[in-house]
């Protein structure tokens, strides 16, 4: 029987689902967008950014300075892959880059296993983050609706920097050419370097949000980054915008397809049936939308040129 007050709850979820996305996304898709850099230790940032998270808090007590301290450890760390490890791979194709950064995943991996051990961390949370906040009788989590909220003011800001400012004048017109860029005096390296760090900072914030509500453990970062990836390409690769809107119907798709698919088979299948196949459609149906959303646009719902 269809129940409203768990479609919407759900899609409560799927919304919490996407924005966590969108941090990640919003920053890969700068990276790969602006430096023509494949990053797939992206979530080996997202990753340490939730282990460092977790480790403040419990050394503190204080899950607000454990968020707040590992945005800039993680940012300093993002700086300093990208001009010692990164760079001379610009020049390269992305079968290398691709290579490269596989290898830091696995660096990573092995780093957080001898760091903190392979049994992972459970993030308490404090007591004004618990509980519930009750909207037409349906009780939505507190912690849920501050994660919404900073989704929501950072992809408003990512908004305003990339549109608004000189420095996202300079991020777009790198984009756009780099060559002409550094022509005009620009140092297109510092501009890359800001990127990348933005981007890190980006991940381990979605890291360390995603602490308390997901396992925060070795591994993390890959199990994420297929679906990061199917967000930029749905939203086109380099735009913010099109990584916002990418997020959201990934998410929101994501956890209604695995909360509704098999009541919805159950209407003209068996129930062994239904209970088999809804789980299984359900883990496809993101790359059923990529795979349409590549038919008809292939450059992404809001390609870079017009996001």
């Amino acid at each position: 029987m269809f129940d409203p007050n768990l479609l919407f709850e759900q899609f409560f979820n799927g919304l919490q689902l996407g924005l966590l996305l969108f941090l990640l996304a919003a920053g890969l898709t700068l990276v790969f967008g602006i430096m023509d850099m494949m990053n797939l230790a992206h979530g080996s940032l997202y990753m340490l950014g939730a282990y460092v998270a977790a480790q403040i808090t419990l050394w503190t007590g204080s899950f607000v300075l454990g968020v707040a301290v590992s945005l800039p450890v993680i940012l300093l760390l993002g700086v300093c892959l990208e001009a010692g490890l990164l760079r001379p791979l610009y020049a390269r194709g992305h079968l290398d880059q691709v290579l490269a950064t596989f290898g830091m995943i696995l660096f990573f991996n092995e780093f957080v296993r001898l760091v903190w051990g392979p049994e992972g961390i459970e993030v308490p949370l404090p007591d004004f983050l618990k509980g519930n906040i009750v909207i037409f009788d349906i009780p939505l989590p507190n912690y849920r609706l501050v994660v919404i909220g900073v989704g929501l003011i950072v992809a408003l800001m990512m908004y305003l920097l990339v549109t608004r400012t000189r420095t996202g004048m300079l991020i777009r017109a790198g984009a756009s050419n780099r060559d002409m860029v550094q022509a005009l005096g620009i140092d297109i390296n510092r501009v890359f370097t800001l990127v990348f760090g933005i981007g890190a900072a980006l991940a381990a914030l979605a890291g360390a949000l995603a602490g308390p509500i997901l396992a925060v453990t070795i591994g993390m970062g890959e199990n994420i980054l297929i679906q990061v990836l199917v967000v930029i390409v749905i939203g086109g690769i380099g735009s913010i915008r099109g990584a916002f809107v990418g997020a959201m119907l990934i998410g929101i798709i994501d956890i209604l397809g695995r909360s509704f698919l098999d009541t919805f088979f159950k209407l003209f299948l068996p129930v062994n049936a239904a209970e088999t196949a809804g789980p299984a459609v359900a883990s496809m149906l993101i790359y059923i939308l990529m795979a349409a959303v590549l038919f008809f646009k292939p450059q992404g719902l809001f390609p870079a040129k017009t996001g």
